[in-house]
C-alpha cells in the first residue's frame, strides 16, 4: 500500500499528536501547517515536515494541499468553514475534531456531491462516543434510553474547581454556553447547558454530569425516532458544575467568552496528569425482556516517542487517525459525508490507533461491558 502525503493543520497539543502518532507507522509523509513558528518549532520531529501558512487563507491552504491525499484539522472550529473548502478545492480527504454544530453543518453541505471523504468530528466526543454509542444502541430490539458520558479529568485534583485544563479553552466554554441537542419524549430538542444534573459513582469515585453541547455529533440525527431519550453529558468530579454555573451565569461570563477564557488560563493550570472516562448506558427491550447495558472505557496519560502524552490527547488524536487509517484502507466510504457512528465499534478498535481504547496500542486504557435486567 501506498504511502499517503497529508496535511495535518494546526500545530497546539493535539495536532502535534496527531503528527507524531501518523509519522510513528512510516505510512504517511506528513507535514505540520500553522503561522505560528513557536508551535511549529514545538511540532518538529522525524518524519515531520512544518509549513508556516496563514490558516485563515484559503488560498495559500489550497496552494499547500496540492499533492495530499488529506487534510487533518486540529485547527479552531471558527477556520472550519475556511479549511473545509480549502480541501474539497485541493481533491484531499477532509477530517476534524470539531464539536461546534453550525461548523459540522458547513461541513455537511460542501460534501455534497464531493469526489472526497468529509469526516468531520473524529475525536472523542463527538467522534468515538457516537461510534461506541451507536454500538450499544444497535444491541437492542426497541431502544428506550441511551445517555452518553464522557470526561477529561486530573487525576490528582487540588483546586475547588478540581480540574486543570487538557484542552481547547475555547472549546469547554463552548461546551459549557452552547444549546445542547438531545431527543426528550422520543423529539429531538435542544436544552440548556449545565443542567440535567446527575451524580454516579464507579470504582468507588464520586463524579457529577451535566449537559453540555457538541458531544452527540449527528447521533441524534441517526437515531431519530429510534429512540426516546438521547443525552450526553461531561463529566466532572463533584462541586465543579456550581462554580462554573457562578462564573458563566450568576457573573455574566458566558457573555464575555474572551475573559471566560483569560481567567481561566490565568488561574487554572494544565496538567498531562489526566484519566479520559467514557461511561455509556442504554435501556431498552430485548426479546421479550426489558434491559440495562453499559460500557465504561478508561485511557490514562502515557510516555510515547520521547514525550509525556495526556490521555485527552492520546484519545482525540486515536479517533482521527483511525478514522483515516480506515479510509487509506478503503474500509470507508472515499466520497461525501461520513457519519462517525456509521464506523463499526469492532472495526474501529481493531485498528492500530482505535485499539488505545481497547487497551492496548499507544496507550494503556481499561475497558468493561456491563448488561443486567431493568
Amino acid at each position: 500500500m501506498n504511502t499517503w502525503p497529508v496535511l495535518v493543520v494546526g500545530a497546539g497539543k493535539i495536532g502535534r499528536t496527531i503528527a507524531a502518532l501518523l509519522a510513528s507507522t512510516g505510512d504517511y509523509h506528513v507535514t505540520i501547517a500553522d503561522r505560528d513558528e513557536t508551535a511549529l518549532a514545538a511540532a518538529r520531529r522525524p518524519g515531520v515536515a512544518t509549513e508556516r501558512v496563514d490558516l485563515a487563507d484559503e488560498e495559500a491552504l489550497v496552494a499547500v494541499l496540492r499533492g495530499k491525499k488529506a487534510v487533518l484539522s486540529a485547527a479552531p472550529f471558527f477556520l472550519t468553514g475556511t479549511i473545509a473548502r480549502a480541501a474539497k478545492r485541493a481533491g484531499a480527504h477532509y477530517l476534524d475534531l470539531t464539536e461546534d454544530v453550525a461548523s459540522t453543518r458547513e461541513v455537511k453541505a460542501l460534501a455534497a456531491g464531493a469526489n472526497v471523504a468529509f469526516a468531520p468530528q473524529c475525536g472523542l466526543a463527538p467522534g468515538f462516543v457516537s461510534i461506541a454509542g451507536n454500538d450499544l444502541a444497535n444491541r437492542f430490539d426497541r431502544l428506550d434510553t441511551l445517555t452518553m458520558r464522557v470526561g477529561a479529568l486530573p487525576r490528582y485534583p487540588t483546586n475547588a474547581l478540581k480540574y486543570n485544563l487538557t484542552w481547547s479553552t475555547d472549546g469547554l466554554i463552548n461546551e459549557y454556553c452552547n444549546p445542547c441537542e438531545a431527543v426528550v419524549d422520543g423529539e429531538k430538542t435542544l436544552l440548556q447547558p449545565l443542567e440535567g444534573y446527575e451524580t454516579f459513582s464507579l470504582d468507588g469515585i464520586d463524579y457529577e454530569a451535566f449537559n453540555t453541547s457538541g458531544g452527540l455529533g449527528s447521533l441524534a440525527e441517526t437515531l431519530s425516532g429510534k429512540v426516546q431519550s438521547l443525552r450526553y453529558l461531561t463529566v466532572r468530579y463533584p462541586g465543579h458544575r456550581d462554580i462554573m454555573r457562578m462564573l458563566l451565569t450568576d457573573l455574566g461570563l458566558k457573555d464575555r467568552r474572551d475573559l471566560m477564557r483569560d481567567v481561566l488560563e490565568t488561574a487554572v493550570p494544565i496538567t498531562r496528569q489526566d484519566v479520559v472516562l467514557v461511561f455509556i448506558t442504554a435501556s431498552g427491550g430485548r426479546a421479550d425482556q426489558r434491559e440495562q447495558m453499559s460500557s465504561v472505557y478508561r485511557v490514562t496519560a502515557q510516555d510515547f516517542a520521547g514525550e509525556t502524552w495526556s490521555a485527552i490527547q492520546i484519545t482525540t488524536s486515536a479517533g482521527i487517525c483511525a478514522t483515516l487509517d480506515m479510509l487509506r484502507e478503503g474500509k470507508l466510504p472515499a466520497a461525501g459525508f461520513l457519519k462517525q457512528e456509521t464506523i463499526p465499534l469492532p472495526q474501529f478498535l481493531a485498528n492500530r490507533f482505535g485499539r488505545v481504547y481497547a487497551g492496548g496500542g499507544a496507550a494503556g486504557a481499561d475497558h468493561t461491558s456491563a448488561r443486567a435486567a431493568a
